[in-house]
């Protein structure tokens, strides 16, 4: 189909909206490795988990074989409250760019909490609903996850407690409002509430706080509370499964008007927007039957997949988590307080680590003032003020467009916009104040922070 006659916005019926999620594992010749037992060394079954995950989440998060699993009823009908979700053609920024590009972007903010994350709170929760819990427990960077969660758990009548990372907590009050307004609970972290919290505290004194401090609070308040479990809104299997109906979704819509990207983007924190929208797209490649480029954007400040190491690790700063074989910067790693809050995470998904370490995928780092000129480019031109976690990703498309005009290319790119960026005004104010600075971390606090990586045989 000629490209003049596909609609700037391209919505799917109910009906298409997708019964199934897409586990990419299935179709991974190289697996992710297995979550291993910090005390024993050894891989960690479904016995092991139950005292932290729910029962169903557990055996999500272990299927490496299952390729389609049924969506359950419930949980499509909440999200027929706001999937599908768009995609759009950026007919007014191709123009602007004066590029041959053409520029897909799949947005994910138009729900109350305002990003992609309620795709897997709403499942999580509706699981931990059906084991009969009392409640969750769980951490938040930017506070998109715990809004999401909250909204979840006060839809299926479940209680929430949400540990925030102090910085974020201390920039974005609003956010942290909306969680309360849904009923739940939200204690800036590290705090004073838990051991971990306080040990981490006493080695990391006026620390800002990161997702794995955070992590390290949410699991101990569950597996000291009866009733409750942690959920987690990135990073593991489970999450990007869940999120897969971004890229379905997407597939689907490009599909119908014969649209095939070459260049699939996404900001990367823990991977789950980022292995969402990339899954389906990535299973055709591992079976081979059509070829993409990805691209994963991550803040030059926290760059676990550009500079990180590919080694088991603890998933939390307080090391009370199981290790994951990803991409880490170090689970002692505390990033500079930069305002991409959904991003300040020292790990990487192990099936993205897994597929990166392959080669089926990219990765760049961008400074965060670069971040915000680009959000601010697309906000005046697209009418959507974008978070700045998804910003990452428009900045990566604007620069693959201009380099399409340079070289007379029609490439079709697609992003993931993530979410809006009403509650990150704190952040925006800095970078038109000139106040917003890039840090980038040294290679000297990298390798300080590589040296306390767990002892794993056969890990150098």
């Amino acid at each position: 189909m000629a490209a003049e006659k596909i609609p700037y916005k391209i919505y799917l019926s109910e009906d298409e909206l997708p019964r199934t999620w897409y586990n990419v594992r299935a179709d991974m010749k190289t697996k992710p490795a297995p979550l291993l037992n910090p005390a024993t060394g050894a891989p960690m079954g479904y016995d092991d988990l139950r005292p932290v995950f729910c029962d169903e989440l557990i055996r999500q998060e272990l299927d490496n074989d299952t390729r389609e699993i049924p969506i359950p009823t419930e949980i499509r009908d909440f999200y027929k409250m706001y999937r599908p979700a768009p995609l759009v053609r950026a007919y007014c920024l191709e123009e602007r760019l004066g590029t041959p590009a053409k520029i897909y972007y799949k947005f994910e903010g138009n729900n109350t909490s305002g990003s992609h994350k309620l795709n897997s709170a709403i499942a999580q929760a509706y699981y931990a609903k059906q084991q009969g819990l009392k409640g969750v427990t769980t951490e938040t960077g930017a506070g998109q996850w715990g809004t999401a969660l909250s909204m979840a758990c006060a839809y299926l009548g479940l209680d929430c407690k949400v540990y925030m990372v102090k910085v974020s907590y201390e920039q974005k009050p609003f956010r942290r409002e909306v969680m309360r307004v849904y009923g739940a609970s939200v204690t800036p972290s590290p705090s004073e509430t838990t051991e971990v919290g306080r040990k981490i505290l006493a080695e990391h004194p006026g620390t800002t706080g990161s997702l794995g401090c955070a992590i390290s609070e949410a699991v101990e308040a569950a597996t000291k509370t009866p009733g409750y479990r942690y959920v987690l809104g990135s990073v593991l299997n489970q999450v990007l499964l869940h999120q897969s109906v971004i890229g379905c979704e997407a597939k689907t819509a490009l599909d119908k008007y014969g649209v095939k990207p070459d260049i699939i983007i996404g900001c990367a924190g823990g991977g789950s927007n980022l292995g969402g929208l990339i899954s389906p797209f990535m299973g055709e490649k591992l079976r081979g039957e059509r070829d993409y480029r990805f691209i994963a954007v991550e803040p030059a400040s926290c760059p676990s997949l550009t500079r990180g190491r590919f080694a088991y690790d603890f998933c939390d700063t307080g090391a009370v988590c199981p290790l994951a074989k990803m991409y880490t910067l170090g689970s002692n790693f505390i990033p500079s307080a930069n305002h991409a809050g959904g991003l300040r995470y020292h790990g990487m998904s192990p099936v993205l680590s897994q597929l990166y370490h392959d080669g089926y995928m990219e990765a760049v780092s961008v400074e965060q003032t670069r971040v915000f000129e680009a959000a601010e480019q697309f906000a005046r031109i697209e009418g959507i003020l974008p978070a700045p976690e998804s910003s990452h990703a428009i900045r990566v498309a604007i620069d693959e467009a201009l380099r399409c005009k340079e070289t007379g290319e029609e490439k079709t790119i697609l992003f993931g916009l993530t979410g809006t960026g009403y509650f990150d005004m704190v952040a925006y104010e800095k970078f038109h104040d000139g106040k917003m600075t890039d840090y980038i971390p040294s290679d000297e606090e990298l390798q300080a922070s590589f040296a306390r990586l767990p002892k794993v045989p056969g890990q150098a």
